[in-house]
């Protein structure tokens, strides 16, 4: 049977000052790592994850905090499925918050074509908005290392998001006598 091969990075930093540790915190979430429990997280075992995890350990030593990195394999497939369960939940509910924001680009044009408002600035402002939904998308989608349940949903909405955006475009060429 394969084993997932994962890093695992204990560590303790003094509490203060508090913006090293929230930095170093900040630093691992941004990788996609996930806690075990407090001070203690793994990642999927790559190249990337080694060299970036040396990075951090080098950031804990400067706080004058303690580190131990090692590569590691879940006891039984029962504890391997727990902690690829855990990836996809934190995947899932950075998804969910994705899912919500598209829901809220949505009702924001409703809200300009309902009022009427078919202008270049409300056009450029809500493109604007586009591209971070889609920039925040792609990030999701590179921690997202297990294929969390929610990924199709959310890359569904992000193309409801563009098809929206594409008509409200038609709509402001329209009132401009321009075509789009």
């Amino acid at each position: 049977m394969d084993h997932v091969t994962w890093l695992l990075l204990t560590y303790k930093v003094p509490a203060e000052p508090s913006a090293r540790r929230i930095a170093i915190w900040r630093k691992l979430k941004g990788m996609g790592a996930i806690y075990l429990q407090n001070g203690v997280c793994v990642l999927p075992k790559a190249d990337d994850h080694i060299r970036r995890l040396k990075i951090v350990e080098h950031d804990i030593a400067e706080a004058k905090g303690e580190s131990v990195l090692l590569e590691t394999i879940a006891l039984d497939r029962a504890q391997e499925e727990k902690v690829i369960a855990r990836f996809k939940a934190e995947r899932d509910e950075a998804y969910a918050e994705f899912i919500d924001k598209c829901n809220d680009f949505e009702r924001e044009v409703a809200k300009e074509i309902a009022a009427g408002h078919f202008t270049y600035a409300e056009l450029e402002e809500n493109d604007v908005d586009l591209k971070k939904l889609q920039g925040w998308l792609v990030k999701i989608v590179k921690l997202d290392f297990y294929g969390a349940a929610r990924a199709a949903e959310a890359q569904s909405r992000l193309q409801g998001c563009e098809t929206v955006l594409e008509d409200y475009a038609r709509l402001v060429f329209d009132a401009k006598g321009e075509d789009g």
